[in-house]
């Protein structure tokens, strides 16, 4: 095999409060989707540090991750196109954190919902993934693992300086 399979890395986060899960609305290629505040991992972060951004990106709140729920794999073919992406998510649970003044959603935001599991399963066809479900199921399932069971090495830190 001459190409190294690489897949996407994303972070994920599941927050619950009084039984509803944050979910943002975005635009995607495939339409309005929801999503858990997810996205990319970025060259030089942790997947905590990661998913911290994205968390305040997506919502404009402050987060701090307390646990790991999970970590999946999935993938997805883009109908319009046939691209052939697998992702591997890291999902983390924790406090949501009170609204960054000022801060605006990141671009193709629409808005945040707090939906129940109930409202998150019967929404599924408007899914940006099938993981959006399953990490809340796990979570709901009382699935954590300590943040102490992923490591960053300092290397990677590293990374972020050069760029």
């Amino acid at each position: 095999m001459d190409t190294r399979w690489k897949p996407s890395v994303t972070v994920a986060a599941i927050i619950e409060r009084e039984g509803r899960y944050l979910l943002v609305e975005e635009h995607t290629p495939e339409g309005l989707r929801l999503n858990n505040p997810a996205g990319h991992l970025d060259p030089g972060e942790s997947p905590v540090q990661g998913c911290v951004r994205e968390v305040l990106e997506e919502t404009a709140h402050a987060f701090t991750p307390t646990a790991l729920v999970g970590v999946y794999l999935s993938r997805f073919q883009r109908p319009a196109t046939g691209e052939d992406i697998t992702y591997l998510r890291l999902a983390f649970t924790g406090e949501l954190g009170a609204a960054v003044p000022g801060r605006a959603l990141d671009h193709g935001i629409v808005r945040t919902l707090w939906l129940t599991p109930d409202e998150v399963a019967a929404s599924r066809d408007r899914h940006r993934s099938p993981l959006v479900l399953r990490c809340i199921q796990d979570h709901a399932a009382g699935r954590r693992l300590p943040l102490e069971a992923i490591y960053t090495d300092p290397s990677v830190a590293a990374l972020a300086k050069r760029s």
